[in-house]
């Protein structure tokens, strides 16, 4: 067989495995590859490497779009500097998507603009390269969703659905109060992932405050209770980042 002729028959086999980066990459390797003096399975492993490692960025980039997350923001971006409150090796730890393998929650509390949502996105962003489905809202998107499907009565089939993602991220909680009904799903939906999958909830109002969110001090207590069970707590402090960004610089006087 020529080289002609096996280079046709790797780009035949190529399409039939649908793994167009062999396609690509088995040339430039085998030249590679002779000038190092590789053995075939040398070769071999390089070439399907190349298609592994560009067939799990894909799929990262598809999870991460799929979650409709607000932006991109990374845990390598976060200022640490401004939030020294944030641990982190805690951060660190949960960027490892382990907690998702054990249906743990995270938390994050703390006045508005201490980083909660760029650390919730992080996290996620981190679990979705790591394979995982991730879906990200607010706590008044999350409802609305859950008030549309109870409307079809579809509310069992949707949080059986919901199950089916390692990570809800469930952003602003307590920025809008919820009445009793509101309060009743948003119940549900937390139950329903209760040690099963996980949750990372952000708020500006401590636990204390909850009740006056869920117009309920015992909704609240037994929400509370089911997210804590299995969590990490971070309470951030501080001021804001954002104002601390628009600040206009301070003048000197003559």
């Amino acid at each position: 067989m020529t080289g002609s002729e096996a280079a046709s028959q790797i780009e035949y086999y190529a399409r039939a495995l649908r793994a167009p980066r062999i396609s690509e990459a088995f040339r430039r390797l085998g030249d590679q590859a002779r000038d190092a003096g590789w053995s075939h399975e040398e070769y071999l492993a390089a070439v399907l490497s190349k298609e592994v490692s560009e067939r799990e960025a894909s799929g990262a980039a598809l999870r991460i779009k799929a979650a409709r997350f607000p932006g991109h923001k990374t845990l390598e971006d976060f200022n640490f500097d401004h939030q020294p409150s944030a641990d982190r090796n805690l951060i660190a730890h949960l960027g490892t998507s382990v907690f998702l393998t054990e249906a743990k929650n995270v938390v994050l509390l703390g006045p508005p603009g201490t980083g909660k949502t760029h650390l919730a996105v992080g996290i996620g962003i981190k679990a979705a390269k790591a394979g995982h489905r991730v879906l990200f809202d607010t706590a008044t998107g999350w409802v609305t969703r859950l008030q549309e499907a109870h409307s079809r009565g579809k509310l069992a089939a949707e949080l059986i659905r919901l199950r089916r993602y390692s990570l809800l991220i469930v952003d602003e909680v307590g920025y809008i109060p919820f009445d009793q009904d509101a309060a009743n799903l948003f119940f549900q939906l937390v139950s329903s992932r209760y040690e099963h999958a996980s949750l990372i909830m952000t708020s500006n109002l401590p636990f204390a405050r909850w009740g006056d969110v869920f117009g309920d001090l015992t909704i609240a207590s037994a929400m509370i209770d089911r997210i804590v069970h299995h969590a990490d707590v971070i309470s951030l402090k501080g001021n804001s980042y954002r104002l601390k960004q628009h600040q206009p610089a301070a003048t000197t006087a003559h």
